[in-house]
């Protein structure tokens, strides 16, 4: 019991000085270790299964191929990119920007409309925290009660054997998030290089594996709820986002005030007691440990344990549920339904247009990248049979998963193309370089620069067209 009464004195501790510092945070600036209880419910079972089905994702995605490339990677190395199978380089860099604002504006819609939704159903960090790591601590060392008492007790057989049990799951558990992680960036083959390799031919991929473990492993096993806290600065963008228009987790503070504990048979309304019996049920499951009565918190990261906690409450002593749910500040204070805002129709249409621009740029988005440039410091030259050439440097990009031969037509105005070193072989997925001349007859050129258009092809076929310009003397 003494346990019980110390965490009812430290929440009604909390209670008073809620805003003025962290709940994971102690009056001296010392970590308070976060103990929640197993949540159990409706809302936790459907976040369950979102979080099965994204964990199955996220660890199933690098060995997913389309057309034998990767479904996803990310190799940020040589600069390589494969989204949905198909791949992207430095000059699609335009995209990647365009992507990110599109991201960003969703995300800030997202935020505007329904709150902190996106950390506590599919955050990574949640989706690891709480459906992997918290499972097994649960499953290991019991409920709250029974962990907060075996990190109290002395260093015996039993607190020794399961912190080995669990610590060494959570650093096997780490090491798969790992490999996941580096098979994102370089690739399932390459990982598996470095693996059968060992330490002593892959010694830098060896050392980053080792670096990333112990960085998850830190994270989920000390780290926790500090991530969402404290580093992650989405919290702190709650302040400037939501409104009370809003849809959050909150208490309904009109149907729950005044507070006052439950007595069986007792006519609460003529008592002038609302239907909050003071249980404390929501404090004890929340994972960042705050007491969301208080209203909306940074460190509220959404993840509805404190609904199904309530939900139960209610259902136990028979009141509606709801006490605790996903509601808007105006919604619970005035009774007014939800409304599409101003600012939620604005964010909406930036939002439409980004998409827009998005989707447009990927249909028109070629398969080829091809730069020609004149060589630079080199003017024109004169022939003995009085043609006038150029010297070009060209640089191919081929961004599809076939190998190309390529040619060269001076398509406009009349002349040739004449290749130095040969032709260009371009391997799929791969970068080919090469120097021309082009040859033009003076009769042709009305100015000292003249825009030329060279047509790349692949066999009979014309893949791309680019223009340059061609220095010549005047006539």
């Amino acid at each position: 019991m003494t346990d019980v009464k110390d965490i009812y004195q430290e929440q009604e501790s909390a209670e008073e000085t809620f805003r003025d510092h962290l709940s994971t945070v102690d009056k001296d600036g010392k970590r308070v270790w976060v103990y929640p209880k197993k949540p159990k419910g409706r809302f936790t079972n459907y976040r369950s299964l979102v979080s099965y089905l994204l964990l199955l994702f996220l660890l199933g995605a690098p060995f997913i191929k389309i057309d034998g490339q990767p479904f996803l990677l990310f190799n940020i190395f040589e600069r390589k990119f494969i989204i949905f199978g198909q791949v992207f380089w430095p000059q699609d860099f335009f995209l990647f920007v365009i992507g990110m604002l599109t991201s960003l504006v969703f995300i800030i819609l997202f935020t505007v409309v329904f709150g902190r939704i996106f950390c506590g159903w599919i955050c990574p960090q949640t989706i690891f925290m709480e459906g992997v790591f918290r499972q097994i601590e649960y499953w290991i060392e019991g409920d709250y009660m029974a962990q907060k008492k075996l990190d109290k007790q002395p260093w015996n057989k039993e607190k020794v054997t399961k912190k080995t049990i669990k610590h060494t799951l959570f650093v096997f558990v780490s090491i798969i998030i790992m490999h996941t992680f580096m098979a994102y960036l370089v690739g399932v083959n390459e990982v598996w290089s470095i693996i059968q390799g060992g330490p002593a031919e892959n010694t830098g991929g060896f050392i980053a594996m080792v670096v990333f473990t112990g960085l998850f492993y830190g994270v989920f096993s000390k780290m926790r709820e500090q991530v969402c806290t404290t580093i992650c600065p989405y919290g702190r963008l709650q302040g400037v986002l939501l409104d009370k228009q809003s849809v959050v987790v909150a208490y309904d503070h009109v149907r729950g005030e005044e507070r006052g504990k439950f007595r069986k048979d007792e006519d609460r309304e003529a008592l002038d007691k609302g239907d909050c019996i003071d249980c404390k049920q929501c404090v004890f499951v929340c994972p960042t440990g705050i007491d969301i009565r208080n209203g909306t918190q940074l460190e509220c990261v959404n993840c509805t344990a404190c609904i199904d906690a309530c939900d139960s409450i209610m259902d136990r002593i028979g009141k509606p549920r709801g006490l605790v749910r996903y509601a808007s500040e105006e919604n619970i204070a005035e009774k007014k339904p939800f409304e599409f805002t101003t600012r939620m129709k604005a964010y909406t249409g930036v939002l439409i247009v980004l998409v827009g621009v998005l989707i447009t740029l990927l249909l028109v988005r070629s398969d080829f990248e091809t730069t020609i440039l004149r060589t630079p410091g080199i003017l024109y030259q004169e022939r003995d049979d009085g043609m006038i050439t150029n010297l070009y440097q060209v640089k191919m990009v081929n961004k599809t998963n076939n190998a190309m031969d390529v040619r060269f037509e001076l398509l406009e105005p009349k002349g040739q193309i004449e290749m130095v070193g040969g032709e260009i072989d371009l391997a799929e997925q791969g970068i080919g370089e090469g120097a021309f001349f082009v040859i033009i007859d003076p009769s042709d050129i009305s100015k000292m620069s003249t825009m030329i258009s060279v047509g790349v092809y692949s066999g009979d076929e014309l893949v791309e067209t680019v223009e340059t310009k061609f220095l010549g003397p005047t006539n």
